[in-house]
């Protein structure tokens, strides 16, 4: 153990002489290796924090830091491979990422509605009322170019992600409500999204609603499905009725996804109906294999063949999500980089008003319907903090990843920063109205 407590001493030590050594570069004007030394330290300092219980939280978020830094020094290396462009590795990511979110939730998730009906209604309600409002007096007071306007809108108008939940466990507030808000908001975000879009950020950008809304199904209710049936044929807890009603609700979404994939296709002529009929039945095809299927066959394969697959899978989806949310990262920010470098710290600013508004304000709405401090502590954290992967994947959508993607990429780092701190400050502030 003593040699362990060593080594993340001198990984420590070592992320310091890097900064140092920055800093150096920094004062004498001279240029060479600053983006990697600069790199090093966060990538050292990410490491050394593993070994430090009290530290070990933030390592995550030092790990984005680094890459955030590596992109933006060296861009090139994140754009593409020959002729393979790594945008096009967000859209998959994401996919893994929701299956991953799927995988661990089951219909009991939902049982919040009917337990907690208040804090439901009112987390909701400020999920898709104080952010998008939030971000379009922030967009108009900072006056941004249209695209990074219309990205701070699109970050506002996402759902509450994965880390909420986290830090909802981290602070010691209501986990099962935090789970409730999560699920009920990321099922809303196809038609809330693309709505609160289209009446904000309309007058910055094209919006399509249909567009948007099938993107957002595809990126994350047809993922979320799939690990909803994983997780379903994984456990032997279910009944066989039980089973049936829950496929045959999943594929009445897989349908009417279909539907608004055939409203919004485009045809090459008016007259060709039979081509958008056989396009949606590829469509359709196709999502049954993925979504439906494949994870029937592989819940039940593993099964079979593993006796405890449920924990390392847990564990390796866990990694994969956190690799994956790194890597999306990483490759906007190598994409917006000239943007970046343009708007940057007022871009950055716009982001942390934007963050710190959305916990006050979330917990400050709990408090005025008098909510109990758990409560309103994880009311505060899914409002304030949104799913930027999302975002993310609708800004590469638009075709406009390297501007309406900016604000999304600040926003992921920055609210793993402050929520963790808030996580921790409220940790170890025990509520006054718990007995």
């Amino acid at each position: 153990m003593k040699n362990i407590n060593i080594l993340y001493k001198i990984l420590l030590g070592g992320a310091f002489v890097c900064l140092l050594i920055f800093l150096g570069i920094l004062i004498t004007g001279a240029s060479i290796g600053i983006g990697l030394f600069l790199t090093m330290f966060f990538i050292l300092l990410a490491l050394s924090f593993n070994g430090i219980e009290s530290l070990k939280r933030f390592s995550y978020t030092i790990w984005i830091l680094a890459a955030v830094t590596i992109s933006m020094y060296f861009p090139q290396y994140f754009l593409k491979s020959g002729d393979f462009e790594f945008k096009r590795l967000i859209v998959p990511l994401l996919q893994i990422i929701m299956f991953g979110m799927g995988s661990q939730m089951s219909v009991k998730d939902f049982a919040g509605v009917i337990k907690m009906p208040k804090g439901v209604i009112i987390g909701i309600v400020a999920q898709y009322s104080i952010m998008p409002i939030v971000g379009f007096s922030i967009a108009s007071l900072f006056d941004f170019p249209p695209e990074i306007a219309a990205g701070v809108l699109l970050i506002g108008s996402a759902p509450s992600g994965l880390a909420s939940n986290v830090m909802s466990y981290i602070a010691k507030a209501n986990l099962a409500l935090a789970v409730t808000l999560a699920a009920i908001a990321t099922l809303l975000s196809p038609l809330m999204t693309p709505l609160l879009m289209k009446v904000l950020a309309g007058q910055y950008i094209e919006i399509k609603f249909w567009s948007m809304m099938l993107g957002i199904i595809n990126m994350m209710i047809l993922p979320i499905i799939a690990g909803f049936i994983f997780n379903l044929f994984s456990k032997s807890n279910q009944s066989a009725k039980n089973r049936m009603m829950q496929l045959l609700s999943f594929l009445v979404i897989i349908i009417v996804k279909n539907l608004i994939y055939l409203k919004t296709y485009e045809a090459p002529s008016p007259e060709s109906t039979e081509t958008a009929l056989h396009a949606a039945s590829i469509s359709f095809l196709w999502d049954m294999f993925w979504f439906y299927f494949l994870p029937i066959i592989v819940a039940t394969l593993l099964k079979m063949i593993f006796r405890e697959f449920e924990t390392w899978m847990d564990k390796v989806l866990s990694f994969v999500s956190m690799a994956g949310i790194a890597v999306i990262i990483t490759i906007i920010t190598a994409a917006g980089r000239d943007s970046l470098l343009e708007v940057g710290m007022l871009l950055i600013l716009a982001m942390f008003i934007h963050n710190m508004a959305g916990y006050s304000l979330g917990y400050g709405a709990a408090k005025l319907f008098r909510m109990p401090e758990k409560d309103c502590r994880t009311i505060a954290f899914e409002v304030g903090m949104q799913n930027g992967g999302l975002a993310s994947g609708l800004a590469l959508q638009m075709g406009k990843i390297a501007t309406v993607g900016l604000a999304p990429a600040i926003f992921g780092p920055l609210m793993n920063i402050t929520g963790s701190s808030i996580a921790t400050y409220w940790r170890d502030k025990k509520p006054k109205d718990e007995k």
